[in-house]
């Protein structure tokens, strides 16, 4: 039996893996029709080509909270923007689209696992880690 694992002790890779799967399954967390042409920034010049990148990303956002504690929509973006590109000119930051980051957000506090914080931006529940820390738990024991 695994005990004391948590979020922290699994790799970010195979945690936000898992964690998407157990979202899509659960099909709890609302997708909005428009995920299938929204693009992710303004920075990028398409829309994802993975059809769970919505699942993906709350997976990644409730790994982030859980990890740095209240976070909030501006954060989220900026952490989930990247280069745009400027044609010859060098390129500059640019952040992830706030709307999705939101959403996304929003959508997680609807099934508990985030809530507002006091001060702002959102913090883990107590039942969402004891959610995330089971999905880590079941990592682990699949790699034994």
């Amino acid at each position: 039996m695994v005990r004391g694992v948590t979020v922290k002790d699994v790799s970010a890779q195979a945690f936000i893996k898992a964690y998407a799967a157990h979202l899509k399954r659960s099909g709890k967390l609302e997708v909005p029709a428009w995920t299938e042409y929204a693009k992710s920034g303004s920075h990028k010049e398409l829309c994802p080509n993975d059809p769970d990148w919505f699942y993906i990303r709350a997976a990644a956002f409730a790994r982030h909270v859980y990890v740095r504690g209240q976070v909030g929509v501006g954060a989220l973006s900026k952490r989930q923007g990247g280069a745009k590109r400027r044609g010859s000119r060098p390129n500059h930051h640019a952040n992830a689209s706030t709307n999705v980051t939101r959403k996304i957000l929003q959508g997680l506090e609807k099934l508990g696992i985030l809530e507002k914080h006091v001060d702002g931006g959102r913090k883990i529940t107590s039942a969402g880690q004891r959610d995330l820390d089971r999905i880590s738990v079941q990592i682990v024991k699949a790699q034994e």
